[in-house]
């Protein structure tokens, strides 16, 4: 490697993109080429960037194979930052595997960070869960940066499966790894996921007494501590019933009740737990869950199949009585009911959640995330775009999606699968 190749690498592991540049703009050298395109990607010129990562892997020869790996992975880092996620996330981590076999542990650590980022953004916590474990942040002779970007996703990893004191732990070693790496940029971000654990995650909804409901701001943590409560709680972030307390023995109750694919009773379920200890009203019923404010008797006997349905699955947790105005939810063994609401409501608070990173996000990425198809997030970004709360930019395929955050929140609940849903 010649002495400008090496000062170019020297300055791009400090972050000076520009004079990396300065050094190897005019060579088009396959080493060249690759150190180009990761100073285009750190000044943000993420086409361009991947562009001369491809000619760069291309460039090297048969017996440069751990050069032409740390292409690809360099080039889906750039693509990770474009929220490009069609890449296989497997396929990074048969690269780590062949990177570390070749004594190249930081760029095979980098391409796991990467595949775990990836499943993450897709709420595939099981997934990225896997990749991860064979992660030591404490590695003698770890890249400080490096350390500190591990420590980040391992932490997002135990906050979006509520696992909160590992989260923490995660970050504080973050922030030790950041201040040696001495990355501004780095720190930052750091110390904005540390703060993101004190901001309200969630909304529990408190009993009424016939006035209107009141609300109670949680903290993740505060949310932990909920759902593994003796509680029935009905999660409106997840849209599942339960309580974390569950009994012993074959019999007993699974803790959780899923209402993900049941949108009508699920809807029916939050109706009865917001009422409760009171009865919900049969025509306020059928308004929140057929969405009709003039119900005939078609409406009254489909509400009556559809709490049959309801009454069967939660028959572990509950028993729903009729009333004379409607009906009640009694829960079994004495428990309190607890409705725990997202920060902000809407069937978009997902699609919003996303956007809400700061990157600009297409719509199959979109789609790809969600699980949805991409004409419905497609309709669901007109919407949002309408009410003002969105904005795209450029046209065609290269058009992007860009919202500003969600002030005063933490969305890790509006993530998709944010926690498993059993």
């Amino acid at each position: 490697m010649d002495s400008l190749i090496t000062a170019a690498a020297r300055a791009l592991a400090s972050g000076d993109a520009l004079g990396a540049l300065q050094r190897v703009a005019l060579r088009d050298d396959p080493p060249a080429l690759a150190l180009r395109g990761i100073a285009m990607a750190q000044l943000g010129e993420h086409p361009r960037a991947r562009e001369l990562l491809r000619r760069a892997a291309k460039g090297f020869g048969a017996h440069e194979e751990l050069a032409r790996a740390r292409c690809v992975v360099a080039e889906a880092e750039v693509a990770l930052a474009q929220r490009d996620l069609n890449g296989p996330p497997h396929a990074l981590v048969a690269a780590a595997d062949a990177l570390s076999e070749r004594g190249d542990r930081a760029n095979a650590l980098q391409a796991r960070l990467i595949a775990a980022r990836q499943w993450l953004l897709m709420g595939r916590l099981g997934e990225a869960g896997a990749v991860l474990a064979p992660v030591n942040v404490e590695e003698e002779g770890m890249p400080p940066a490096l350390a500190a970007v591990a420590g980040l996703t391992l932490a997002e990893l135990a906050q979006r499966s509520l696992r909160v004191d590992a989260a923490r732990q995660a970050l504080l070693g973050a922030r030790r790894a950041a201040a040696r790496a001495r990355v501004p940029a780095l720190a930052a971000e750091v110390a904005e996921a540390l703060a993101a654990l004190q901001r309200p995650a969630a909304r529990r909804l408190l009993p009424g007494d016939g006035r209107p409901a009141r609300e109670q701001l949680l903290r993740l943590d505060e949310v932990a501590a909920l759902l593994a409560s003796d509680m029935l709680v009905l999660d409106a972030c997840r849209h599942r019933l339960g309580s974390g307390a569950v009994g012993e023995g074959s019999d007993a109750a699974p803790a959780w009740l899923s209402l993900a694919r049941r949108p009508i009773l699920f809807a029916l379920a939050r109706a009865l737990a917001k009422s409760w200890p009171g009865d919900a009203e049969r025509d306020a019923l059928i308004a929140t869950t057929f969405r009709t404010h003039q119900p005939d008797e078609t409406h009254r006997a489909r509400l009556r199949v559809e709490l049959g349905r309801l009454r069967a699955l939660m028959k572990p947790w509950a028993r729903i009585e009729a009333t004379a105005r409607g009906f009640v939810l009694r829960p079994l063994a004495g428990r309190a009911v607890a409705v725990l609401a997202p920060p902000i409501d809407g069937e978009q608070a997902s699609l919003q959640a996303l956007l809400a990173d700061g990157a600009a996000w297409s719509t199959s990425a979109l789609a790809l995330a969600l699980g949805d198809s991409q004409r419905t997030v497609q309709r669901a970004l007109a919407e949002l775009q309408q009410q003002g709360r969105v904005r795209s930019i450029g046209q065609g395929r290269t058009q992007r999606w860009l919202a500003p955050p969600l002030a005063g929140f933490t969305t890790i609940l509006l993530l998709p699968a944010a926690l498993p849903i059993d």
